[in-house]
């Protein structure tokens, strides 16, 4: 038996078996009941140092800012 009609008869049979297994395994392991608290707390971090809107005052205005990658005179 050449080796790619091999490789071909293997990635056809047991390989798709083994990453089917680790596809239901993976999403096994995302939807188990002890994980509600772990995603929660990645879906919140975002607003983890948030203590109020960001709002107009709060911005400098773009007058005041330094002007970047202009050379000096």
């Amino acid at each position: 038996m050449e080796t790619y009609s091999f490789l071909r008869e293997f990635a056809d049979s047991w390989a798709l078996v083994a990453l089917t297994m680790i596809f239901v395994g993976v999403v096994i392991w995302a939807f188990r009941p002890g994980s509600k608290p772990m995603h929660d707390a990645a879906a919140a971090s975002i607003f983890r140092h948030d203590t109020k809107p960001a709002g107009d005052a709060d911005r400098a205005p773009a007058s005041s800012q330094p002007a970047r990658n202009q050379k000096e005179a």
